[in-house]
C-alpha cells in the first residue's frame, strides 16, 4: 500500500536549521508535484512548499522563502525540506503529500489536492 513517512524534525534554537525527510513506498513521486504542509496547534494546515515532477516549478509560502529548500532525492522516493534560520513560528508538525492533480506547482497550495499524509514530524523551535 501507498505510505508516506515523514523523519528529522526535532528541537532546535532559534536561527538553528533542520532538514526533513520524506520517504514514499507503494507510489511514484515521478509524476506528482509533491508538498509539504505544517500544522501548529490550533491553526489550519497550512502549505509550505511545493516541488513539480519535472518541469523545476516550485512554490514556497512567503513566510519561509528565502529560508526553505524543497528538493527530490537521487534515490527514488525520496523529498526534502531544508529549514536553515529557524524562527519560532515555524513550530509546528510537518507533513509530505502527493498533489494527486497536479504535477507542477502553482502559485498556492490547495490542501483537497494532495493526498496519502503521512504522520507527520515534530518541529519546535526554541530556546
Amino acid at each position: 500500500q501507498v505510505q508516506f513517512v515523514e523523519s528529522g524534525g526535532g528541537l532546535v534554537q532559534p536561527g538553528g536549521s533542520l532538514r526533513l525527510s520524506c520517504a514514499a513506498s507503494g507510489f511514484s513521486l515521478d509524476y506528482y508535484a509533491i508538498g509539504w504542509f505544517r500544522q501548529a496547534p490550533g491553526k489550519e494546515r497550512e502549505g509550505v512548499s511545493c516541488i513539480g515532477s519535472s518541469d523545476g516549478s516550485a512554490y514556497y509560502a512567503d513566510s519561509v522563502k528565502g529560508r526553505f529548500t524543497m528538493s527530490r532525492g537521487s534515490a527514488k522516493g525520496m523529498v526534502y525540506l531544508r529549514m536553515n534560520d529557524l524562527e519560532p513560528e515555524d513550530t509546528a508538525v510537518y507533513y509530505c503529500a502527493a498533489n494527486l492533480l497536479r504535477s507542477v506547482c502553482s502559485d498556492s497550495m490547495v490542501k483537497h489536492e494532495y493526498g496519502y499524509w503521512g504522520q507527520g514530524t515534530q518541529v519546535t523551535v526554541s530556546s
